[in-house]
């Protein structure tokens, strides 16, 4: 089974600091992927380099078998991305929010186009009261939803999640994990997550990455739990770790 992205001898430089030293990491078809990783070891700047946004020093990244050409277009209608802050246009309502991807890469006539993103609002659990509305005038939750709605406008084969539970209560939290799962239950995504939510991490993900010493440490959520790393055991060694862990796995992939 060839993976959807791959990764290979990635590295990241900033003037003396090395972010990524050859770091090799396959996500595979299907699969949800939690990536995590103590601050500075370039979980935002692995995800810029996936999308094009960031060129690497070295390395080679491919999505669907096709390699990112940096300054030149990507795949990304095959991708949706929901940004850690929404990155909602604030000077358009929700609708077209929503739409805006359409409209930029398909010619689809304006009503279908306009069905098509309402259709998107309910599948991320809005109802479509909301669609005239201006981000501002949104909950944090609701603007999460709908920059889901928006990550979906294309039909993704793959979905970047950055930090999408960051900012939410645990009622929200929780209910924006199942909803992913149900996305990925019934769309048939491949979804690549960054988050510091473990309830997440053990909710959601197939596998976890953990980015540390300029590589990615990759397995189950078991293979990590005992991973002998001293990251790794601190971070998935403190009490809430461990509840999530004792607790938060999906049942269909414990």
């Amino acid at each position: 089974m060839e993976p959807v992205v791959r990764i290979s001898n990635l590295v990241n430089r900033f003037g003396d600091n090395v972010v990524h030293d050859g770091l090799n990491l396959d996500v595979m078809p299907d699969e949800t992927l939690g990536l995590v990783g103590g601050s500075g070891t370039g979980k935002s700047v692995l995800l810029r380099s996936i999308l094009g946004l960031q060129k690497p020093t070295s390395g080679e990244i491919t999505v669907l078998g096709q390699r990112i050409e940096y300054l030149k277009p990507g795949p990304t209608r095959h991708w949706g991305v929901l940004f850690q802050g929404g990155a909602l246009l604030s000077g358009l309502t929700v609708q077209e929010n929503v739409e805006l991807p359409i409209a930029l890469h398909s010619d689809m006539p304006l009503e279908t186009r306009h069905e098509l993103a309402s259709l998107k609002l309910l599948m991320a659990g809005l109802s479509l009261s909301v669609a005239d509305k201006y981000p501002s005038e949104l909950s944090g939750g609701m603007r999460k939803r709908v920059s889901l709605a928006r990550a979906l406008a294309l039909e993704p084969k793959i979905l970047f999640l950055d930090e999408p539970t960051a900012g939410l209560d645990p009622i929200a939290a929780t209910e924006f994990d199942k909803l992913v799962n149900y996305l990925q239950d019934n769309l048939d995504l491949t979804i690549m997550m960054i988050t510091h939510d473990v309830d997440s991490l053990f909710g959601t993900c197939d596998r976890i990455a953990v980015l540390v010493d300029g590589n990615a440490i990759v397995g189950t959520i078991d293979e990590i739990l005992e991973h002998d790393n001293e990251w790794i055991q601190s971070y998935f060694g403190v009490p809430r770790a461990r509840r999530a862990a004792s607790t938060g796995v999906r049942p269909d992939r414990a």
